[in-house]
């Protein structure tokens, strides 16, 4: 046995480009992943060979990665992705990323609250320092300083990590388009948070992107890197009207890159079972949906209703479980069920 034919995590996560942690998730997630050939004080050491065929024939991203999008706001978008972020780690023991790219930055105070944000947007630790590199050639964003782990407000929420936004996303996202080519026109202005990222996205089972409600080029960082989208709608005729575009535009741009980019799903937000507009716009959906797929997305039977209590979940309130958040009025087993609905199309 040659000394040069093994290597450890270290060496495996260098010739991936991702870290150790990633390989170290691989070895657990995935049984057909090489066995150690030896196991050492200092860990295990793998046969370079088998390691290398596994890391060829292994899909592209491992990771499964949701947007959330919809072009009108004030639809529960991020609630909804903060609540199955959230129950995806606390019910199903998932690794969870919630990736912000909101410039509303809803998401991030729900998980770390206002006073934390505002010390991580005076110290530039987020998300609008990559995209203003971008833009100026610079090197300012720090990615270990800016993910912030083991966020959320309830106790039981451990495997939670974020990536934040800021509000100065707004200024950046209009000036993105004339970003520099780079060296060899390498850079594009669709793949900035895909080379950030890269290094990190497979040490979760899941990544939630928050996208902003347009689909300009910040969204289509977001959309760039995702298996599939999800659409949060208020069933209305304005939170709905955008639907269509959405899943033309999505199509086209995935068709353009060379990728595909699932319409997983509408999950219906806000309802209010007594009030006909709200229970006619869901049957349509539903209607067209069973009348082509390939035009109109599925509806998630899971509906989240319009409650003061998960209007009161946006706030960043300390608590020990999610059931004593969403006030143990079967709110929590809609999230839940819902985020089983996800699970069961996204995988």
């Amino acid at each position: 046995m040659n000394i040069d034919d093994l290597v450890g995590i270290y060496e495996i996560a260098e010739i991936a480009g991702v870290t150790p942690a990633a390989v170290a998730n691989w070895r657990s997630r995935h049984p057909d992943f090489p066995p150690p050939a030896l196991e050492l004080k200092s860990g295990p050491v793998f046969y370079l060979g088998p390691v290398k065929k596994w890391l060829k024939k292994r899909r592209k991203n491992m990771t499964t990665v949701i947007a959330t999008i919809n072009l009108k706001g004030g639809v529960g978008k991020s609630t909804a992705m903060v609540a199955i972020g959230e129950i995806l780690s606390e019910a199903f023991r998932k690794r969870v990323l919630i990736i912000d790219l909101d410039p509303q930055t809803n998401a991030t105070i729900m998980l770390i609250g206002e006073e934390k944000w505002r010390e991580l947007n005076d110290k530039k630790h987020t998300l609008a320092t990559l995209f203003e590199d971008a833009l100026k050639e610079t090197q300012n964003f720090d990615l270990d300083q800016t993910r912030q782990k083991g966020v959320s407000a309830v106790d039981d929420v451990r495997t939670l990590d974020l990536i934040p936004s800021s509000l100065d996303l707004i200024d950046v996202q209009d000036n993105l388009a004339s970003m520099p080519s780079g060296r060899f026109h390498s850079n594009s202005p669709i793949d900035v948070l895909n080379r950030a990222m890269k290094p990190i996205i497979e040490e979760y089972d899941y990544v939630l992107i928050d996208c902003p409600p347009n689909l300009g080029l910040i969204t289509l960082n977001g959309l760039r890197i995702s298996n599939g989208y999800i659409i949060p709608t208020i069933p209305d005729v304005l939170s709905t009207y955008g639907i269509p575009q959405i899943i033309e535009r999505v199509s086209k741009f995935a068709g353009n890159i060379g990728e595909t980019i699932y319409p997983y799903g509408i999950v219906i937000s806000k309802f209010q079972a007594n009030s006909s507009v709200h229970q006619r716009i869901r049957k349509q959906l539903c209607a067209d949906a069973d009348k082509d797929s390939t035009k109109h997305p599925m509806v998630f039977k899971n509906q989240i209703p319009q409650a003061d209590a998960i209007a009161a979940s946006a706030e960043y309130d300390p608590t020990s479980t999610l059931r004593q958040k969403y006030s143990y009025q079967g709110r929590y087993d809609i999230f839940h069920s819902l985020t089983e609905e996800i699970m069961e199309v996204a995988d």
